[in-house]
């Protein structure tokens, strides 16, 4: 990090470490248990697919995090990391998607990065946390554009 963040939110270590315990459970299971060439490989691939997903998980840590002084926000994604500052920040909002019969509320936050407008979604496994509850506190910190906050909650 380039700077000292004061709030950050990632996903749980615990479900890290879940994920790299299935694969490697499941990669055991599949080279152990005798079985058809093709549930061996069907059963692999889930193995490496977790894995997968767990190192995307812990590369990406913090998912999001306030910079010292309330000036703006550190983001890092697959792509790497990426901080906007206040006047880049045009909207906050938690919005609830359907997802498996039920609404799951998101934390999307528009920004503007040069001359594009980014979306940034993050749900409860990339925060840790509740998306109201990081709402909020990015409220508190002032990061919350007046015009550009919505809370659906």
């Amino acid at each position: 990090m380039t700077d000292e963040v004061t709030l950050q939110w990632s996903t749980p270590q615990s479900g890290i470490a879940a994920l790299y315990g299935g694969g490697a459970v499941l990669a055991i299971a599949g080279v152990l248990i005798p079985t058809e060439l093709s549930g061996q490989v069907l059963v692999l691939l889930g193995a490496a697919g977790l894995v997968f997903i767990a190192t995307f998980a812990l590369r990406q840590r913090p998912r999001l995090a306030v910079l010292p002084g309330d000036s703006g926000i550190e983001c890092v994604r697959i792509s790497g990391r990426r901080v906007f500052t206040k006047e880049q920040i045009e909207r906050i909002r938690v919005v609830k998607y359907p997802r498996l019969g039920r609404r799951v509320p998101m934390l999307e936050i528009d920004v503007l990065d040069g001359d594009y407008e980014r979306l940034l979604i993050f749900g409860r496994w990339d925060l840790g946390e509740r998306p109201q509850t990081v709402f909020d506190a990015l409220a508190v910190h002032g990061l919350v554009p007046p015009d550009g906050a919505v809370s659906a909650d």
